[in-house]
Formats: structure tokens, C-alpha cells, sequence
């Protein structure tokens, strides 16, 4: 797929997984909106991409923030009229200590936080988009989900994240799931692709550095889904190039 004149916004992509996506995603000629909440932290990641070759644009961008949402289609429609690429990548995981099972204790304000961030606003976002996705020859959405949001895995007792069970983060992983399913099937027959990543568990401020993977490695699958040809797949749930069970 030729990428020249294609713009791809990536939310919060000041660090980690987002600043990656980017980085990759701008490689290939893809000129980049890094969304994040600090627009000072924006600037600097985006002066570092340019300082390696980039196109890179900082866009002040709390996807929580209906002002912003808002401030963002705007500028992305004065200046660029479309949008090729939508990686809904910022995601929250507010709950501590992650082995057991603290389903009957979550309090509503830690479901509601991470819903807040991990679900309704991607799903805000995506759909203030749309009509710039509907202008481009081949638009992509990915939702950065995460294995954690896998039922069937779950609910497996030989399955490596059985015992590990934070409610809030994997019921909205789940829902943002739930979003790409219905999203694909309704945009079936345009040429608007939607599906969801699993990154693998990667070595940034939420993975730790107790995490197997590299940084590099776990951009992989967003980019891919990013940049599908035409006879790939929409409305999957993928990691590095593998379907996932949802």
C-alpha cells in the first residue's frame, strides 16, 4: 500500500506504546498526530520524531475531554480534509495488584474511571471521526485492547491469564472489543477497516519492566492493523498477525 499523503492520529502517543506506533507508523511516510493530555509533553515527542526524519504533529488531546475531541476534528478537517489512520491507543489501568480475584470489591468509581477512558471515549472519538475516515481511499481504526479482555481466555482454567483477574481494566477491554465487532459489521462495505490489538505485554509504565517484550516489538500489531492492504482482515482481535479467541 503506497502511504505518501497519509495522516494517522494516534492517541496518547506522547510515550510508550503511542510514541512507537508513531515513530513506526512515520517511517513509513505516514504523517503522525501525537494526541496527548500534555500538550508541553506532546511538543517534545513530536520535536524528537522530527529531529529522526518524521512528520510528525503534536494535537492536544484528552480523549476524556469532549472539548478536545471536538478542538481535534476540527483541526484535522482545516488541515488535512481526511484521516487515513485512527489508533485508539490511550488506556488506563487504575487498579493495583493484579493477582486474584477482587471482582466483588470494585468500587464503582474505579469501573467508572476506567470505562471513562478505556471504552466511552474511544468510542466518542471514533465517532466524531468517522467522516473524515469516510474520506479517505482506505481508512484503518485500531483499538488497542489486550488479552485481558479475552472471555474465553478467562473463563479457561489452563489459560495463562485465568488467575489474574482486575474487573474494571478487563471488562472494558472486553467492551472495547464488543465495539470493533459491531463497528466492522457496520462499516462491512466501505473501505474502513476496524479491529483490535493485543500488543503483548511489553515493557512500558503500565507493562513494567518486568515484561517480556520490547517496546518495538509490542508497536508491531497496531502498525500492521494500521497499515492493512485491502484484503485484510476487519472486525478481528489480533496479536502479531495471530487471531486471538474474544
Amino acid at each position: 500500500m503506497n502511504q505518501e499523503n497519509r495522516v494517522a492520529l494516534i492517541t496518547g502517543a506522547n510515550k510508550g506504546l503511542g510514541l512507537e506506533t508513531a515513530r513506526q507508523l512515520g517511517k513509513l511516510n505516514i504523517t503522525v498526530l501525537l494526541g496527548a493530555r500534555d500538550s508541553s509533553k506532546g511538543e517534545t515527542a513530536a520535536k524528537k520524531l522530527s529531529a529522526e526524519g518524521i512528520d510528525a504533529r503534536a494535537l492536544k488531546l484528552d480523549v476524556t475531554s469532549a472539548g478536545d475531541r471536538d478542538a481535534a476534528v476540527k483541526f484535522i478537517e482545516k488541515n488535512f480534509g481526511k484521516l487515513d489512520i485512527l489508533v485508539n491507543n490511550a488506556g488506563i489501568a487504575v487498579e493495583g495488584g493484579w493477582g486474584g480475584n477482587k471482582t466483588s470489591s470494585t468500587p464503582l468509581q474505579t469501573l467508572q474511571q476506567t470505562f471513562e477512558t478505556n471504552l466511552f471515549a474511544p468510542v466518542a472519538l471514533t465517532q466524531a471521526l468517522l467522516p473524515l475516515l469516510r474520506k479517505s481511499h482506505t481508512a484503518r481504526i485500531v483499538n488497542l485492547s489486550s488479552i485481558m479482555g479475552s472471555l474465553t481466555l478467562h473463563s479457561e482454567p489452563k489459560s495463562p491469564i485465568y488467575g489474574i483477574k482486575p474487573f474494571a481494566y478487563d471488562a472494558s477491554k472486553a467492551a472495547l472489543n464488543a465495539f470493533t465487532i459491531h463497528l466492522a459489521h457496520e462499516l462491512r462495505d466501505t473501505n474502513i477497516k476496524v479491529n483490535s490489538a493485543h500488543p503483548g505485554w511489553v515493557k512500558t509504565d503500565m507493562g513494567t519492566d518486568a515484561a517480556p517484550m520490547d517496546i518495538e516489538e509490542g508497536a508491531k500489531t497496531s502498525v500492521a492493523l494500521a497499515t492493512l492492504t485491502d484484503d485484510g482482515p476487519t472486525g478481528a482481535f489480533i496479536h502479531l498477525g495471530k487471531a486471538l479467541p474474544w
